[in-house]
C-alpha cells in the first residue's frame, strides 16, 4: 500500500482525533470505561476506507505501546494493551477496517452492517481479553465489558452513520475525496 503525503496526514489527523476521544471518559464499576474512542475508529473506517482506517488505529496502538499517553485517562504504554482492557484496544485495526469495508458499498444497510459487525468484533475482543486477564467468568465478563456498553455503542454508530454520510457527501461536493 503506497501513501502520499496527504495520506498520512489524514490517518494522522484521526489519530489525533481518536486520542482526544479517548479522553472523554466516564469510569464505570467494572473497570472498563466508556469512552468515545470507539466512536472515532468506527468513523475513521468510514471516512477513510478500510485500509487506511486500519493502519490509522494501528499507529494509535504503537503510540501508545511505547509510552504515549494517548489511550483513556491520559494513559499509555505497553501494561495497557496487555491489561484487562487491552482487548478492546487490540480490536481497533480489525474494527476500523470492517467499519470501512462497510461503508464503501455507499448503501446505509451496508455501511449499518460493518460498523455492527465492527462493534460486536470489540465486543468479543474485549470481553475474552478481560475473561483471561482477570480471570472472570463469562457473566462477570459480560456484564462487565458487554451489558453496560451496548446502548451507547448503539447510539455511537447512529452518530457514525449520520456524520459519516454528512461529511462524505459535504467532501465530495466539494471535490475531495478522503479515500
Amino acid at each position: 500500500m503506497k501513501l502520499s503525503t496527504r495520506d498520512v496526514c489524514l490517518i494522522a489527523l484521526f489519530v489525533a482525533i481518536t486520542v482526544i476521544c479517548a479522553q472523554i471518559a466516564i469510569p464505570l464499576p467494572g473497570g472498563v470505561p466508556f469512552t468515545l474512542q470507539t466512536w472515532a475508529i468506527l468513523l475513521a473506517g468510514v471516512l477513510l476506507g478500510p485500509k487506511k482506517a486500519a493502519l490509522m488505529a494501528v499507529a494509535y496502538l504503537l503510540l501508545g505501546a511505547v509510552g504515549a499517553p494517548v489511550f483513556a485517562n491520559f494513559s499509555g504504554g505497553f501494561f495497557r494493551i496487555v491489561g484487562p482492557t487491552g482487548g478492546f484496544l487490540l480490536s481497533f485495526p480489525v474494527m476500523a477496517y470492517i467499519a470501512g469495508m462497510g461503508a464503501e458499498k455507499n448503501k446505509a444497510g451496508v455501511m449499518l452492517s460493518g460498523l455492527v459487525v465492527g462493534a460486536i468484533i470489540n465486543f468479543i475482543c474485549g470481553m475474552l481479553f478481560f475473561m483471561l486477564v482477570v480471570s472472570a467468568g463469562v457473566e462477570a465478563a459480560f456484564g462487565a465489558t458487554v451489558l453496560p456498553f451496548i446502548p451507547s455503542s448503539a447510539i455511537q454508530i447512529i452518530l457514525v452513520m449520520v456524520f459519516g454520510s454528512l461529511i462524505k457527501n459535504a467532501m465530495k461536493k466539494s471535490g475531495v475525496a478522503l479515500h
